[in-house]
C-alpha cells in the first residue's frame, strides 16, 4: 500500500515479528499485522489487499465522510463463507488502543456520550482497515468547527429491492426519482450500494434541519408509490416489500447512517459502495462492483461523485458572521498534516495604501487550477481559476470564490498530502504588486504588476472580478480588461489560409433506420463517432498551414494543437500546389477507446496556451478522416463515393478497406489522424458490431453518390442506437440549492418550417424541460451564455402554463443535444439528459429525430 513516507522498518520483537511492519502513512507511525491474513476467502482477498484498496480510493473515499461521525463493522477474522460466517462487530465508540492522533468528535445520545473517529485524513483510514473495519457508516450531516453537529448537507435515498426485485428494477426507479428531485431544483448523482440496490445524493445547502429534509424525502418516496404503485413501496412493512422497491427515506434522520461511498463491504466478495453514472445505470447488464474493478475506474476518471461533494463545498451550510477572517481557512487545514501556513491569528487589516501584493499559484489537486490572490483587510482574498488567467478581453473565465488565506500564503509552494484538503503541488506561477482600482462586495477591479520573468511578462494588466448571482454566490468571473494604449509596434496578424480557393460545408446525413436501405442501391457502411464535425483545410509542405472548420465555420484550430502537425503528415500530397480538404469528426476517447463526447466537451473553446496543454493531457483528441473533398487543387465532391474513398485510403493510412466483408475485431482506430475502416455486406451486422463496441449506430452511404456539400441527402443515412436529439435552447427555470445561481432547467424546441400564411422562418416548437446530466462546469458556462442572450418574447408557440410561469426566455440561439427515452404523445423528450453544447451547429441544422406526433 501506498505509505506516505515509505516503510520505517520492521519491528522486533519475538516469534510474531514476522507478521508486523512499522510504516508510516500519511506521516503517521502505523503498525501493521496479519498482512496475509485472508479477509474474503471466496475471492482470496488478504488484508494486504484492503489496506492497499483504502490507500488508493482515501482521497475520493475521505471526501465524502470527512468531518462525519464514523461508525465501523469489523470483521476481525475476515468475512468467512455462507455456512461459517464471520463474527462482525458494529462500533461506534473509540476504544483505549485508539492513536493519539486520530481525529475524533464527541456525540450525546439518550443514555450516554459516544466518541466517534472522523474519516479525514488517509493514516485514520489505514488504522481502521488494520484493525479489521470493511464497511465505514456516515451520515448526511458534519461536526461544525465548534465540535456540533451541523445540518445535513445532503440528501440520501436508499433504493432497496424485495423479493424478485433486481438491480435494474432499482436503476429505473433511480431515474423516476431523478426527475422528481430535479422538480426540487436538486440534482442527484447514483450510487450502487455493493449490496443490493442504489443509492441517489443530492446536495444540500445546509438550510434545513434533518427533521425537515426527512420530511421531504418521505414525501417524495410516497409520490413515486403514488405514481408507480405496482413498482415502488414507501412504507417500512417489510411483508409488502415482496415485487417492489422500498424507497427507505429515513436515511436522512440525524441518527442514521448509510454506508460511506467507497466502502467495502462485508459480504462473501470484496464489493464496493461504487459512484456511477446514469449512463452506466441505463445498462441491461448493471452489476455491483468489485474493489478491482473500482480501482481501475478510478485510474482512468476522477470521482463521479465529486460534483455532490463539490456543490456541499460551495453551498456550505449557509453563511456565518466572522470577525476572524481565517476561521474558515483553519477549519480546513491541520497545522501538524500540511506544510501549509496555519498562522493562530489574523493580522490588523492594512491602511489600504492603494498598493499591496498578489500571488497567482498553480495548483495540481483533483484538477489542475490556478489560484489568484490578493492581499486585502489583512488576508489574501482568493479566487480559484478553474482555466486560468484570461488571456483575450472577449473570453471571460470563471473565478471561484474560496475562502480567505494567511499572508504568509504568498511564498507558500509545496506539495499538500493526499487526504488534506486541497492535496497535490502548490508553485508560485507569477507575484508581484498590483494597484487597486475598485473594491467593492461585487465587483474588484487591479492592475497586476508582475515578475519581469513571470508568465504575465512584466506587463501591467487589468483585470476586473464580478460575482455573478446573488450576495451568497461564490461564482465570480475574472475579465482581462482592453489596453488603454496601442499594442507594441510591429505586431503581426493572422495570416489567412491559401489551402483552396473553395470552401465547403458539410455533407449531412438523414436520420433513419435499417428499413430506410433501399436494397436497390449498393451501400457502405461507417461506424458513426459521437464528436465534432470538421473540415480541415491542409496547405502542402511540413511548414504548411493548417486549419480545422466546424460546420458552422468555426475555426477550432487553436483548441486542438495537436491534430496539426500530424494533419500535415497524414496529408502529405508530396508537395502539390493545393495541398488537401478533408472531412472528418474530432473525438476523444475513453479508456475502452470509444468516443466519449462529454470528455470532448472539456476541450471546446479552449484556447489559452497554458489551458490547452492542461486540456490535451486530460484529454487528448483524434481526427477520423472519412471523406476527401479536394486534394493537390482537384476537387473531388463530384466523384462517387467509392472514388473519393480509394483516393482518400491512397493519401491517408487507412485502418480498412471499402472492399472489406467482415468486421474486424477492432473496429476503432487510436492513431491521431486516421482513416476508420468501412463495411460493405450485411447492414446487420455492422449495427449489431457498433453496438457491441459501444458505439453511437453506423452511417449508411451509397457508394455512388457525390458530396453534396451543405445539403442533407438520402444518400447518407444515420443510424443510431441511443435515442438523441439536438436541441434549440429557448429559455430557462431558476434553480434551488446549490443551483440557485445558475438554473434549474431548459426550455428547448425544435424548429419547425412556417406553416402557409406564417413566417417563412419557422418556429420554435417546445420539446420539454432538461434538468439533469449537467456537469458544476456545465451550469456555469450554461447560464454565462445564456445571460448573453436575453430576450423578452417567448420563443415557442406551445409551452404549457405550468413551464412558462417563471420562466427566463433567451434568443434561441444556442444548438446542445439531449439523450432521451421516447417521445411523448404530445411531442415532448420523455426523460431527458443533457449531453452537451454542439457548437459546431446553428438552430438551422436542428432537425427532429426519428418520428414524433405532429
Amino acid at each position: 500500500m501506498a505509505t506516505g513516507a515509505g516503510a520505517a522498518g520492521r519491528s522486533a520483537g519475538g516469534a510474531d515479528s514476522a507478521h508486523r511492519e512499522v510504516v508510516l502513512v500519511g506521516g503517521r507511525r502505523l503498525t501493521l499485522t496479519h498482512l496475509d491474513k485472508v479477509m474474503y476467502p471466496e475471492t482470496g482477498t488478504t488484508k494486504a489487499d484492503i489496506l492497499g484498496y483504502y490507500a488508493a480510493v482515501a482521497d475520493a473515499l475521505i471526501r465524502h465522510a470527512r468531518d462525519r461521525p464514523a461508525t465501523r463493522k469489523r470483521w476481525v477474522h475476515g468475512v468467512g463463507t455462507p455456512q461459517e460466517p464471520g463474527q462482525v462487530f458494529f462500533q461506534k465508540n473509540l476504544g483505549d488502543g485508539t492513536p493519539a492522533w486520530v481525529a475524533r468528535r464527541e456525540l450525546a445520545h439518550t443514555a450516554r456520550v459516544t466518541v466517534y473517529p472522523l474519516v479525514n485524513d488517509v493514516a485514520t483510514l489505514a488504522w481502521l482497515a488494520q484493525i479489521g473495519t470493511l464497511e465505514i457508516h456516515v451520515p448526511q450531516w458534519r461536526f461544525d468547527t465548534a465540535g456540533a453537529p451541523a445540518r445535513p448537507d445532503r440528501l440520501v435515498l436508499d433504493l432497496d429491492p424485495g423479493e424478485g426485485v433486481g438491480l435494474a428494477e432499482c436503476a429505473e426507479v433511480a431515474r423516476w426519482a431523478r426527475a422528481l428531485l430535479l422538480d426540487m431544483g436538486l440534482d442527484t448523482l447514483p450510487v450502487t450500494s455493493g449490496s443490493k440496490g442504489i443509492h441517489l445524493y443530492s446536495a444540500l445547502d445546509g438550510s434545513h434541519t434533518s427533521e425537515q429534509v426527512g420530511q421531504v424525502a418521505h414525501e417524495l418516496a410516497k409520490a413515486l408509490e403514488a405514481d408507480h404503485p405496482g413498482e415502488v413501496l414507501s412504507t417500512m412493512t417489510r411483508s409488502l416489500r415482496a415485487g417492489k422497491v422500498f424507497v427507505d427515506w429515513s436515511q436522512n434522520n440525524a441518527s442514521k447512517t448509510t454506508i460511506a461511498p467507497y466502502s467495502l463491504r462485508g459480504l462473501m466478495r470484496p464489493l464496493v459502495a461504487a459512484p456511477r453514472s446514469w449512463r452506466e445505470l441505463e445498462s441491461p447488464g448493471l452489476e455491483q462492483l468489485d474493489y478491482r474493478q473500482v480501482l481501475r475506474r478510478l485510474e482512468r476518471s476522477p470521482d463521479l461523485l465529486g460534483p455532490v461533494a463539490d456543490a456541499i463545498d460551495a453551498g456550505g451550510g449557509g453563511t456565518v458572521e466572522r470577525t476572524d477572517r481565517l476561521q474558515q481557512y483553519r477549519s480546513k487545514r491541520d497545522a501538524r498534516r500540511t506544510p501549509e501556513p496555519v498562522p493562530a491569528t489574523t493580522p490588523a487589516p492594512d491602511s489600504g495604501s492603494g498598493q499591496a501584493a498578489f500571488v497567482i499559484q498553480e495548483h495540481h489537486a483533483r484538477a489542475l487550477h490556478f489560484d489568484l490572490r490578493l492581499e486585502h483587510d489583512g488576508v489574501l482574498a482568493s479566487w480559484a481559476l478553474p482555466k486560468g488567467m484570461p488571456v483575450d478581453p472577449t473570453h471571460n473565465h470563471l473565478a471561484v470564490r474560496t475562502e480567505d488565506h494567511p499572508l504568509e500564503y504568498l511564498e507558500f509552494e509545496g506539495d499538500i498530502p493526499a487526504g488534506e484538503y486541497g492535496a497535490g503541488s502548490m508553485s508560485i506561477w507569477d507575484s508581484g504588486s498590483y494597484s487597486l482600482q475598485k473594491w467593492r462586495d461585487d465587483e474588484v477591479i487591479v492592475i497586476l504588476h508582475g515578475r519581469p520573468d513571470g508568465p504575465l511578462a512584466g506587463i501591467d494588466r487589468e483585470f476586473a472580478l464580478i460575482r455573478t448571482g446573488e450576495a451568497t454566490s461564490r461564482n465570480w468571473l475574472i475579465h482581462l480588461m482592453k489596453p488603454k494604449r496601442p499594442g507594441p509596434a510591429g505586431a503581426r496578424a493572422p495570416t489567412q489560409l491559401s489551402t483552396s480557393d473553395r470552401t465547403y460545408s458539410p455533407m449531412l446525413a438523414r436520420p433513419g433506420s435499417l428499413r430506410d436501405l433501399s436494397a436497390e442501391i449498393d451501400w457502405t457502411y461507417e461506424m458513426k463517432w459521437d464528436g465534432i464535425r470538421a473540415l480541415a483545410y491542409v496547405e502542402p509542405g511540413a511548414s504548411g498551414q493548417v486549419r480545422l472548420l466546424t460546420r458552422n465555420g468555426n475555426d477550432v484550430t487553436a483548441s486542438f494543437p495537436e491534430l496539426v502537425d500530424d494533419l500535415r503528415v497524414a496529408a502529405d500530397t508530396g508537395g502539390g500546389p493545393g495541398g488537401a480538404v478533408l472531412d472528418g469528426e474530432v473525438v476523444a476517447l475513453d479508456s475502452k477507446n470509444r468516443p466519449d463526447f462529454s470528455r470532448l466537451q472539456t476541450r471546446l473553446g479552449v484556447t489559452d496556451a497554458r489551458a490547452v496543454q492542461e486540456a490535451r493531457r486530460l484529454a487528448p483528441v483524434h481526427y477520423f478522416v472519412f471523406d476527401l473533398l479536394e486534394r493537390d487543387g482537384t476537387p473531388l465532391a463530384d466523384q462517387p463515393y467509392s472514388a473519393r474513398r480509394i483516393a482518400l485510403e491512397e493519401l491517408v493510412t487507412a485502418t480498412g478497406a471499402v472492399a472489406t466483408s467482415t468486421v474486424p475485431a477492432s473496429t476503432v482506430p487510436t492513431s491521431t489522424v486516421q482513416v476508420p475502416p468501412s463495411f460493405s455486406g450485411d447492414a446487420q451486422t455492422v449495427l449489431a458490431t457498433s453496438l457491441q463496441l459501444g458505439l453511437e449506430g453506423l452511417i449508411a452511404k451509397a457508394t455512388g453518390s457525390t458530396y453534396s456539400s451543405g445539403r442533407r441527402s438520402d444518400h447518407w443515412v444515420k443510424i443510431k442506437h441511443v435515442k438523441a436529439q439536438e436541441v434549440v435552447i429557448g429559455g430557462w427555470r431558476p434553480g434551488n440549492g446549490h443551483r440557485g445561481s445558475t438554473f434549474g432547467s431548459l426550455l428547448v424546441g425544435i424548429p419547425e418550417p412556417g406553416r402557409p400564411g406564417e413566417d417563412p422562418a419557422g418556429r420554435l416548437r417546445y420539446a420539454g424541460r432538461i434538468g439533469t446530466g449537467f456537469r458544476d462546469r456545465d451550469l456555469t458556462i450554461l447560464r454565462r451564455r445564456l445571460d448573453e442572450l436575453p430576450a423578452t418574447a417567448n420563443p415557442f408557440d406551445d409551452v404549457p402554463p405550468e413551464d412558462a410561469a417563471d420562466a427566463v426566455w433567451v434568443q434561441p440561439a444556442l444548438v446542445g443535444e439531449a439523450e432521451f427515452a421516447e417521445w411523448t404523445p404530445s411531442g415532448r423528450l420523455r426523460h431527458p439528459s443533457w449531453r452537451g453544447l454542439r457548437p459546431d451547429k446553428t438552430p438551422l441544422d436542428v432537425v427532429r429525430e426519428g418520428t414524433a406526433p405532429p
